[in-house]
């Protein structure tokens, strides 16, 4: 501590910008978006599609400003949306496909503790236009700039970045790892084989049929499948908590492979990554990459905070009961705040979706 109250401002800014290019790396490694390595070991103009936010359009609360300054609860973390969309071609990256998955992840900058929460896909809120209905929507309609808003405002986040991946970009990123280790019960090993169908038609590609449950290693194609399967004891809610096993088995592998097998994933997902990150200094970092690390995960909204109603033409959502007691557990979850107090406009927020949502409510 003493150390770091002698460095002058610029060392800090300096120091702070070293570690939030390790982390977003991190991100990016667990989400295989490895491909802006590619770009600056390759001196080229190809590398991933890449995006720059203008961050006055994305409804940070200005109550969360504050509390990114030094002092403030949010202050030394740093938050990324991860979207897992159902795009089937190039174009659909950017906007027309719905979010499967949304995934926030927040990093400790001073540990590089790494949490996950997963915001069902299916969660009634404002999609960032004043339109509520399910927030998986938010993508499709205004892509990725449209569903970070979306998060920032009924989350009270301060979300800035973001990386997305088709299947394409996943499975080929697994493929490259070698695969990953999964551990498939006898209810998922009725199903696997039925979503490869589906996935294998989409990437064009034959399939190999899992044959027999237990912890294996599951290639691109299966361990794609396996993030989609919905029909178990847990519907959705389970489905989100195969993604994030998913990502964790994607992080213990990319830990394990040198850099050459690193460059030969870069390689083959160049082309399906759709990015605000930039790769500047990433090489100088690698070296700590081993030092971050995935430590909790969870879901949005929580069990005891959440309901179910099909709302008509909207179809079946799942409904934060109190969207206010859910944010307040977000941001202890997170950040370990256990006295946040939300904003108005999620209190807002809150209201018109108890008023929305009642008379559907089972």
């Amino acid at each position: 501590m003493a150390t770091r109250g002698k460095m002058n401002a610029r060392q800090r800014a300096a120091r702070q910008r070293r570690k939030m290019i390790l982390f977003a790396f991190e991100i990016i490694i667990i989400l295989v978006m490895v491909a802006v390595l590619y770009l600056v070991m390759n001196k080229t103009s190809e590398g991933p599609k890449v995006t720059v936010f203008d961050t006055e359009k994305l409804a940070i609360p200005s109550q969360v400003q504050e509390m990114k300054e030094e002092g403030g609860t949010m202050h030394g973390y740093m938050n990324i949306a991860l979207f897992g969309v159902d795009a089937q071609t190039d174009g659909q990256l950017f906007k027309g496909s719905r979010s499967d998955s949304t995934i926030i992840a927040s990093i400790n900058m001073d540990t590089g503790d790494i949490k996950l929460v997963s915001i069902y896909r299916d969660t009634y809120l404002n999609i960032g236009t004043d339109e509520y209905q399910k927030c998986n929507g938010a993508y499709s309609y205004g892509g990725a700039e449209q569903a970070v808003k979306m998060l920032n405002m009924n989350l009270d986040m301060d979300i800035t970045n973001f990386v997305a991946v088709g299947y394409k970009g996943l499975s080929e990123v697994i493929d490259g790892l070698g695969g990953v280790y999964v551990d498939v019960d006898s209810e998922e090993l009725k199903h696997i084989n039925n979503y490869q169908v589906d996935v294998s038609n989409v990437l064009k590609c034959q399939y190999t049929p899992v044959t027999e449950p237990g912890y294996q290693l599951l290639n691109g194609v299966q361990a794609t499948s396996y993030c989609r399967i919905r029909q178990t004891k847990g519907d959705d809610f389970q489905r989100a908590a195969r993604q994030r096993e998913v990502i964790q088995a994607i992080e213990d592998r990319a830990k394990e492979a040198d850099l050459a097998t690193l460059t030969k994933v870069f390689n083959d997902c160049i082309d399906d990554i759709y990015t605000s990150l930039d790769s500047k200094d990433i090489l100088d970092l690698l070296g700590n990459i081993a030092n971050y690390r995935i430590v909790e995960e969870e879901g949005f909204p929580q069990p005891d905070l959440r309901g179910n109603a099909n709302m008509g033409a909207k179809g079946a959502c799942v409904i934060p009961t109190d969207l206010v007691t859910n944010v307040e557990w977000l941001h202890q979850f997170l950040f370990e705040d256990a006295a946040y107090t939300v904003s108005d406009s999620v209190r807002e927020y809150s209201q018109r979706i108890l008023s929305d949502t009642s008379p559907y409510m089972e």
